[in-house]
């Protein structure tokens, strides 16, 4: 079945972006994704919380696209979920718009994967650094998936690894729309990567 993804893009500083923005042009170019730049439409944090709202109901997948900022979000996805994300819409007795919509983040992260463990530099894994969101999907009854991530993203380039990086994000979004993800499969994964990796498709074959 065929599904509607909403990538919400938040970069501050986005020409010295050398990942984050090609993933988002290539989002504004796959059919079935609506991709969004908040820092773009809301300059001054002015959101507007009625189209907001109204974007969620009309998708079926809800993407946060960022780089890793102090093991959270960029402030203006703090913003959007403040505001965005109110009482008798997307929790509360009467709020279910979200309910059974799926979730998940693609981000980048200046540290190698490794900094990512109880013993590494970072003390913890990527998936408990993103709890908070975990959660916040729990609350709006979204269904939560690993995060697709790219790590050492500020090496990525002279490392020659966006491409293929670049190639998986186009692969993960045509899949979502064809409806080609199994997401009780992909739920206990680390990284969307790995789900992707182990489980291939053929794309044409889907559609």
């Amino acid at each position: 079945m065929s599904q509607k993804v909403l990538v919400l893009f938040a970069h501050p500083s986005q020409h010295r972006s050398e990942v984050n923005q090609p993933l988002f042009e290539l989002a504004k170019r796959v059919d079935g994704v609506t991709a969004v730049d908040l820092y773009a439409e809301y300059p001054t944090f002015n959101i507007n919380i009625d189209r907001e709202q109204q974007r969620l109901v009309d998708h079926d997948v809800i993407i946060f696209q960022f780089p890793l900022y102090w093991y959270s979000t960029p402030a203006i996805l703090k913003e959007w979920q403040d505001l965005v994300l109110e009482y008798s819409f997307a929790y509360g007795p009467d709020g279910d718009a979200l309910s059974g919509k799926a979730f998940f983040c693609s981000l980048t992260a200046g540290g190698k994967a490794d900094a990512y463990h109880a013993d590494g530099y970072n003390h913890f894994t990527i998936r408990q650094l993103l709890s908070p969101l975990e959660q916040m999907a729990s609350l709006t009854g979204m269904f939560y998936l690993p995060p697709f991530a790219l790590f050492g993203s500020r090496t990525a380039l002279e490392e020659e690894r966006i491409d293929g990086h670049l190639d998986a994000w186009r692969d993960l979004l045509q899949r979502l729309v064809a409806g080609n993800i199994d997401l009780d499969s992909a739920a206990p994964a680390e990284k969307l990567n790995h789900y992707l990796e182990t489980n291939p498709t053929n794309i044409a074959e889907a559609k």
